[in-house]
């Protein structure tokens, strides 16, 4: 009987691409990554996810401080939350950010099941995401996504392969939400819950941890090299609406990402503003600020005159 050989190729036929991919979300998540979101139950994996999310589908900054690269549509399915609690923690976020929901290009997935190790679902989600087109697919979380044994490592090396191929298929980021073992040790990808291959698989990992009421965002990419732990507090008005994470004040926005986080706003208002305008808009201290509006009119970027600041178009 012949045998069909496998198709090979000459290595200088091979196209080649980019060693770093391009960002989704500046420093925070790569375009059509593949990772996990990782931490203990009740430390606000959910809130960081829907941050994230809401990010990419209206354009605004990640955590009020890391620029979206390629906004978006965002698709969710949250297993443990309820449609009206998601909109209603969107809603709060959007409001902080002053826009409304519809300035949002977000999506819930309203099926009462996703079980990803069932062939079924796993062709709708395909379906689902072709129609839709998102640049983000979450998924929320793992745990409740699959019947198997999470320790299984061929069972879920398979639930991941086919993640991967969605992911290859039609171009989408894709963030699985998972807990992490009590007391892991070592780097903190080994401390996902569950099989090796959680670890392995992925092209970008968050982290979070919680000490006393303030949170650490720990983040690590296969392409780029990671930027310095963030620290986080989730905060509300004194009315208690409008709940969000955000850098806590002693941890400002990482310098690299604030020259273009003035030049997005300088943009979306399109009318020149004025210092201190900025600093109230960006929360950032005055030495800070000064140092991303040098940067802007050195690199040519933004001027300043007697109106305030504005863009070079």
């Amino acid at each position: 009987m012949k045998v069909d050989p496998f198709p090979t190729a000459h290595v200088a036929e091979i196209e080649t691409r980019a060693d770093v991919l391009p960002w989704l979300v500046r420093s925070i998540w790569p375009t059509a990554a593949v990772g996990v979101l990782g931490g203990p139950p009740k430390v606000g994996k959910t809130w960081l996810s829907l941050d994230l999310a809401t990010s990419v589908a209206s354009g605004t900054p990640c955590l009020g401080a890391f620029p979206v690269d390629k906004p978006g549509p965002a698709l969710l399915y949250l297993a443990e939350d309820s449609l009206d609690s998601a909109r209603s923690r969107i809603d709060g976020i959007c409001r902080h950010r002053g826009i409304g929901l519809h300035q949002a290009d977000l999506h819930f997935i309203t099926s009462p099941t996703l079980r990803l190790d069932r062939d079924d679902d796993s062709r709708r989600l395909l379906a689902t995401v072709q129609a839709l087109r998102p640049r983000l697919l979450l998924l929320d979380p793992f745990v409740r996504l699959h019947t198997r044994d999470e320790n299984d490592s061929g069972a879920i090396s398979a639930i991941l392969a086919g993640l991967r191929q969605l992911q290859r298929a039609c171009d989408v980021a894709i963030v699985l939400v998972h807990h992490t073992r009590k007391n892991g040790r070592g780097p903190q990808g080994y401390a996902l819950r569950g099989s090796g291959d959680l670890y392995a698989w992925g092209d970008a990992y968050a982290y979070l941890s919680r000490r006393d009421r303030t949170l650490r965002l720990c983040l690590e990419h296969r392409s780029h090299a990671p930027i310095d732990p963030i620290t986080l507090n989730l905060v509300s008005r004194p009315d208690g609406s409008c709940t969000h994470l955000e850098l806590a004040p002693d941890a400002p926005a990482p310098v690299d990402v604030l020259p273009d986080l003035v030049l997005a706003e300088l943009d979306r208002t399109q009318t020149p503003l004025r210092r201190t305008h900025l600093r109230a808009r960006l929360k950032v201290n005055n030495q800070r600020l000064g140092q991303a509006l040098e940067q802007l009119r050195a690199q040519d970027r933004a001027r300043c005159d007697a109106a305030g600041w504005s863009p070079v178009r």
